[in-house]
């Protein structure tokens, strides 16, 4: 029997004979007016994509550069409960940018409590959430937009932390105060909860002796039960305030984690600020309440001022002048908290604006 005998026959199929040209049948009218109209959509299309990559660039180029510098100090405590982040570009993490925004800029600073776990989350996390609910396209409310973004991001953060929290057993306590900026080109988008803080410095005009004044501005609200409208919110959601603590415990009103305390009025709702930088803005400066602790935000920028001031730094290769200035004033502030007495966690970012 043939190892073959029940397979069918193999069909004849005819093919073309070498050298042979297969030609499409002619096409119609409708068709041949479609195809140019496709074309020309495409091509409108790509046109558009230059102007916009033309219109960022020159964009990108007018900008002030941003850079980040952070120091941390854990001071007298047992364990390092601060996290930050630094992002000066973080178009990496976003779909596509909107409309006419050629750059967008993160920095974040968390202070923990009660542990280093819900600092932790929201340093990996907040700003991922952000990303995701980035506005994209052209929007003539991006402002607003951006705002409802910020403060739905820092909902969602909260939620999730809270979820994996309880599902620990026994159930993490953690919380953690969040101060953000977002740069969207060269508008700050200031988001805080809590008592870490973020200023701005600005340069004005130059007073007689020639040197320019400096002024901070506060670019974040604090957050802690002794403040009135927070104060009464916690007290109207069943909690009380005793010796300028919730419950008398915690230090702030508003926090990511801290689950036992959301039903005693303890929110995740930001303060969202917007602040236009101009010509004249130096730097910004972020940092937790360990820095405030020995420092008025004042004090603050003008112990930066004159760090960057000083004649003399040690030079290294592929290090600007300016970057090396920035890098000791960050590294010379945190370390002066500590020498002032702080015996909490001190974290400092110190972003510099140049034009």
């Amino acid at each position: 029997m043939d190892l073959f005998d029940d397979l069918p026959e193999p069909t004849q199929t005819s093919a073309p004979s070498a050298g042979s040209v297969t030609v499409p049948p002619p096409r119609t009218a409708e068709e041949e007016e479609e195809e140019a109209r496709r074309l020309k959509r495409r091509q409108e299309e790509e046109e558009e994509e230059e102007t916009k990559d033309a219109i960022k660039k020159v964009c990108r180029e007018g900008l002030p550069r941003l850079k980040g510098y952070v120091a941390a100090r854990r001071g007298e405590r047992d364990e390092m409960q601060d996290a930050h982040v630094l992002l000066p570009d973080m178009s990496s993490c976003l779909s596509s940018l909107p409309g006419h925004v050629s750059r967008v800029s993160y920095f974040a600073v968390f202070d923990g409590h009660g542990g280093a776990r819900a600092s932790r989350f929201a340093a990996e996390n907040l700003h991922l959430n952000l990303a995701k609910r980035f506005p994209t396209g052209y929007n003539e409310n991006l402002d607003r937009l951006l705002k409802k973004c910020l403060l739905d991001t820092f909902r969602q953060t909260d939620e999730d932390f809270l979820k994996k929290a309880s599902s620990q057993k026994p159930a993490w306590k953690d919380g953690s105060t969040a101060t953000c900026v977002l740069v969207v080109d060269d508008t700050v988008y200031a988001a805080s909860l809590g008592d870490s803080r973020a200023v701005l410095c600005r340069l004005e005009a130059a007073v007689a002796d020639g040197q320019k004044k400096s002024v901070t501005l506060a670019l974040s609200k604090e957050h802690n039960p002794t403040i009135y409208e927070e104060r009464m919110r916690i007290q109207r959601a069943g909690g009380t305030v005793r010796d300028g603590r919730v419950l008398g415990v915690l230090e702030v009103s508003r926090s990511i984690g801290d689950g036992q305390y959301k039903r005693c009025g303890v929110i995740s709702t930001p303060d969202v600020r917007r602040c236009q930088l101009t010509a004249n803005d130096r730097f910004i400066l972020l940092a937790c309440d360990g820095l405030f602790k020995v420092f008025s935000a004042d004090e603050a920028v003008k112990f930066v001022l004159s760090v960057l001031q000083e004649a003399s730094v040690e030079q290294r290769e592929d290090v600007t002048e300016e970057e090396l200035r920035f890098e000791a004033a960050c590294q010379q502030l945190a370390s002066e908290a500590v020498k002032r007495g702080c015996a909490d966690n001190v974290t400092v970012i110190l972003v510099s604006i140049c034009h």
